[in-house]
């Protein structure tokens, strides 16, 4: 076998491996958002759905929603009531963000973390990996 041909078999098994990459790190999706208006609210009707796939408690996600909207907010059954009119692209980059910041480890990217508080500190826990990094945010 010359140098060239395992170069080739190299390069084969890569471009097997990264398609399959590309799929496990899409495994983790969130729900597609579900606004309906009623006058000056804004009403999320599958709220309940989000903190069972953020594995968050979901007071601290409405907490969050509230605050970044600058609005209150409360939950009604599986749904949740936002003042003012609020488009389905707002929550869904909200949502975004707070994956990004409060829920994906920032060493592997995996979405499979926790949320430890220790002394007033809260620690972002991977399962995965096992990092531990500081949550610099307050919504934890």
């Amino acid at each position: 076998m010359t140098i060239s041909d395992y170069e080739n078999l190299l390069k084969r098994i890569e471009d097997k491996l990264g398609g399959s990459n590309m799929k496990s790190s899409s495994r983790f999706e969130l729900p597609t958002v579900d606004v309906m208006w009623e006058g000056q609210k804004t009403f999320l009707r599958n709220f309940s759905e989000f903190p069972k796939a953020l594995r968050r408690e979901p007071d601290k996600v409405l907490q969050y929603l509230s605050k970044e909207f600058a609005v209150p907010a409360e939950r009604l059954g599986d749904s949740a009531m936002f003042v003012g009119r609020r488009a389905p692209d707002d929550f869904t980059r909200l949502f975004e963000i707070y994956v990004k910041d409060y829920l994906q480890c920032p060493t592997c990217k995996s979405p499979d973390t926790k949320i430890l508080k220790e002394n007033r500190i809260s620690f972002l826990i991977c399962e995965a990996c096992g990092a531990k990094s500081t949550l610099k945010g307050k919504y934890a």
